[in-house]
């Protein structure tokens, strides 16, 4: 059983996180049944209690994401639409008898069903691959590299939420659609993805991007950042060669649906890539040659091995 002090200090932070979104947020039943689910395997063993520990860097990526609704960055800082959108066209526009188009809009216009499918496969792995990888590390006993490649996860989401609220942008469907003209609260749309669904008849697409919780957050692209972290801590777990060539291959489709689909521009896949970089650098060679926070994961890692 978990001390009396641990099990008073994860009751009241999910009590604080339930109350917490319950006025800024408003309360869903996938919080009420994390909430619960959370406290009943932190409870039911040692096993379970560890797991729940180990899985506190991707529940704060989760409440990080979705508590950017109490504060949308279009409120903070101005949105750039025409500007990214004139760079994208400048830097990497391909000249056609209709102009010059971006990348975005050249594929609007010429796009196949076998890519639209695995265009659809490669963008279903961007966050299930990385935590199932991350899964992997830690039940085969690789715990002290599971906690340094979910420590990077956190830190590299908090850089690019980051950004989003320092530039915010557009995506390229937005565009297609709206144009440069700036509409708050705009739905989140599947673009290019939709032909998947279409295809499939599964609505997956759909079903996730209504619920986006923020419209303009192209830059960075972190569909581009979450792969490039996968296939560091990979190579660097020894992982066999099969499994980092078929991460490399993930990682390299995940970048071209990104501009394929209309949901990013290649400046946004350029910056997610280098933020999945500097989270790497900073915590490799800054973090982690810091006593004090080398101290924190050797005790972390303990917990999770006990």
């Amino acid at each position: 059983m978990p001390t009396k002090k641990e099990t008073i200090v994860l009751l009241s932070l999910l009590a604080m996180w339930i109350i917490a979104t319950s006025i800024f947020i408003g309360l869903r039943p996938e919080h009420v049944f994390l909430a619960i689910a959370m406290a009943g395997l932190f409870l039911l063993c040692k096993t379970t209690r560890q797991l729940i520990i180990a899985l506190i860097p991707f529940a704060l990526f989760g409440i990080s994401y979705d508590w950017m609704r109490i504060i949308p960055n279009y409120e903070v800082n101005a949105i750039d639409i025409q500007g990214l959108y004139n760079a994208e066209k400048d830097l990497f526009g391909i000249a056609t008898s209709q102009g010059i188009l971006t990348p975005n809009e050249f594929f609007q216009q010429h796009h196949w069903p076998f890519m639209d499918f695995l265009a659809g496969i490669f963008y279903l792995c961007w966050v299930p691959v990385p935590i199932l990888f991350g899964l992997g590390l830690y039940f085969t006993k690789k715990k002290n590299m599971y906690l340094r490649f979910a420590l990077v996860f956190l830190l590299v989401n908090l850089i690019g939420f980051a950004g989003y609220y320092i530039h915010p942008a557009a995506p390229p469907w937005y565009v297609m659609h709206y144009g440069f003209e700036l509409i708050p609260n705009t739905p989140g749309d599947v673009a290019g993805l939709g032909r998947f669904d279409e295809m499939t008849g599964l609505s997956v697409f759909n079903g996730l991007y209504t619920r986006n919780s923020n419209v303009f957050a192209a830059v960075p692209s972190l569909h581009s950042a979450y792969m490039v972290v996968t296939l560091y801590y990979a190579i660097k777990a020894k992982c066999p060669k099969w499994l980092c060539v078929v991460f490399a291959i993930i990682m390299c489709g995940i970048w071209f649906t990104a501009v394929y689909s209309g949901h990013h521009y290649i400046i946004d896949v350029a910056l997610g890539t280098f933020c999945a970089l500097l989270g790497i650098i900073v915590f490799e060679k800054v973090l982690m040659r810091s006593k004090r926070f080398s101290h924190f994961i050797q005790r972390y890692t303990s917990y999770i091995e006990a």
